[in-house]
């Protein structure tokens, strides 16, 4: 066993060495000038990740004429993930999505969280999740199943929020061309919210490559969570998709109706849908395919909701490569609890208690 821990250290080790993916450290972030690149290797089909904000860098592989291309956008350097306000891949939290007025009230007691979206906070607000360099507990690069394993504590009174919370994700990826993302957290002294997600942008003809107008969706979802302008359950209905543009429950391209939405101010998709089916086990979210490149990919969550973002507020934004990100440029499928579950009684609670942990798992199952 310790030689075994030994190994996997001398791996991320190495692995940090080779791969810093052009980090610009000042002296000032020694955490920043910390945060490695790591790859998941099975084949033909690669996965890298970063322990800046525990990220998704790339997911490379192949289309229906073998021609390999990275579907996931994103940034060069941790630098620039570091500046990054587009939310290139990174695990959220505490709260992903919005919480209203960035407070809420817990125990009698009043919570305030820094305001980073107009009147509300998202993502958390303030930094720490997404913008910290997580440690790595575990990496094994070789094998049939590949995977690595990102641990972050979030103290008492980061970004507002109650208690110690130790947090952590797993990256896993197996034959053929699957890719798990498993998160999980527990609430060491006081209640808290907890609702983590991963905010990957996916364009499945490749980053850089366009829009994803062209993608065909299925959502396994005849319900959504009504949004209000500031894109917040304030109704706390849930309503039929049936007769709406946001019905994707037959496959559907992305822009066949995304002049009928918009997501807050801007015309796109950025809506909450709840995932048909009981919650508590795995089961169908998604399915989106390119038609252009043949490679599809399958969806599978164990949350009560989906998030439907199309990248509506891309626009000239630099990315990998040389490319250039615009509207529409890839589309995020975040599953996660309810949206603002925290101020809505209503809704499933997203608290834990102290002792208790929160699960989330996701996997994506790529064809072509």
């Amino acid at each position: 066993m310790a030689r075994r821990s030994h190994r996997q250290l001398l791996l991320a080790t190495l692995c940090l060495a080779a791969s810093m993916l052009g980090a610009q450290s000042t002296g000032a972030d020694d955490a920043r000038a910390a945060a490695g690149v790591y790859e998941l290797r099975v084949g033909d089909f690669s996965v890298r990740v970063t322990s800046w904000g525990a990220r998704l860098v790339s997911v490379v592989l192949p289309d229906s004429k073998g021609n390999l291309a990275d579907v996931v956008l994103g940034k060069d350097t941790i630098a620039e993930y570091v500046n990054d306000t587009s939310y290139f891949g990174p695990i959220t939290g505490r709260v992903g999505q919005r919480i209203s007025r960035g407070r809420f009230v817990l125990d009698g007691e009043i919570y305030h969280l820094e305001r980073n979206d107009g009147r509300n906070t998202l993502h958390g607000g303030g930094t720490a999740f997404s913008s910290s360099a997580w440690t790595v507990k575990e990496y094994v690069a070789g094998g049939d199943s590949p995977h690595i394993t990102f641990f972050y504590r979030s103290f008492d009174g980061e970004q507002g929020f109650p208690g110690n919370l130790d947090a952590y994700v797993t990256y896993r990826v197996s034959s053929p061309y699957t890719l798990g993302v498993h998160m999980n957290a527990t609430a060491l002294d006081r209640a808290t919210p907890v609702n983590l997600l991963l905010h990957a942008y996916w364009n499945l003809g490749g980053h850089g490559s366009g829009d994803v107008l062209g993608h065909t969706l299925r959502l396994f979802a005849s319900r959504y969570a009504v949004l209000d302008d500031e894109l917040l359950p304030s109704s706390g209905r849930v309503a039929p998709v049936a007769g709406t543009p946001l019905d994707f429950r037959t496959p559907t391209t992305i822009g066949a109706r995304i002049r009928q939405v918009t997501g807050g101010k801007v015309v796109g998709y950025d809506a909450n849908y709840v995932i048909d089916g009981e919650p508590e086990g795995m089961r169908p979210v998604a399915q989106v395919q390119d038609g252009a490149s043949g490679r599809a990919v399958e969806l599978w969550a164990n949350q009560a909701t989906v998030q439907l973002y199309t990248g509506n507020w891309l626009n000239n934004t630099k990315g990998k490569d040389g490319k250039v990100y615009n509207q529409y440029a890839g589309f995020t499928l975040e599953t996660m609890g309810y949206v603002d579950a925290v101020n809505h009684p209503e809704f499933p609670s997203q608290t834990l208690l102290p002792g208790q942990e929160y699960k989330h798992d996701m996997v994506f199952k790529f064809s072509f």
